[in-house]
């Protein structure tokens, strides 16, 4: 009596393909999931209110004077970045090589355009890296040095990488956002 074999073939390819689909999965669960929090919400919530932070970005831009700077370099209230992959950034940014491995300064002055008065600023800032939620660093008022509202402050990298910095600053109840993308060297 001759056996047929092909039930076998079958069987071991649904065996092979069962196994590989719950290898897969397996592994999925395994690996971490860090969230995007650009400007400090979430995406969702970026998504839902996009429009409004660029206007208020413009409104807070119309009433103020902002200086941000970091290791001598300054920036004004920006979010270009956000459109760019770290790709992009390494080939044609303004913004590579702004952070340094080990300590870096930043400074930020906030003026009335028509008084010329230093104003006081509500700082949220997030200095993160692009591919992980695990090195944050978070600075927010009580991490700077207010002098006659000048806001100094230090922090330090551990890693040479690329960096994502974000956050927001509220003056008189006018939120201006940033988002900057650069790499520490």
């Amino acid at each position: 009596m001759n056996r047929n074999y092909w039930p076998l073939l079958f069987i071991s390819i649904f065996t092979f393909t069962l196994g590989m689909i719950i290898w897969t999965v397996m592994s999925a669960i395994k690996l971490p999931v860090n969230e995007d929090e650009s400007f400090l919400r979430s995406y969702q919530d970026v998504d839902a209110n996009y429009n409004t932070i660029m206007i208020s970005n413009q409104i807070f831009l119309k009433k103020y004077d902002f200086n941000l700077n970091i290791n001598e370099k300054m920036f004004d209230l920006t979010t270009e970045d956000i459109k760019y992959s770290q790709r992009v950034l390494e080939k044609k940014s303004e913004h590579k090589n702004i952070l340094k491995y080990g300590l870096n300064d930043i400074s930020l002055i906030v003026n009335d355009k028509i008084t010329n008065e230093k104003k006081s600023v509500n700082i949220a800032l997030k200095v993160t890296k692009s591919i992980s939620n695990n090195f944050d660093i978070l600075l927010k008022n009580e991490n700077f040095q207010n002098i006659d509202n000048q806001y100094v402050s230090t922090f330090e990298i551990l890693d040479r990488n690329n960096w994502n910095i974000t956050g927001t600053f509220e003056v008189d109840g006018i939120t201006g956002s940033i988002f900057i993308k650069t790499n520490a060297i």
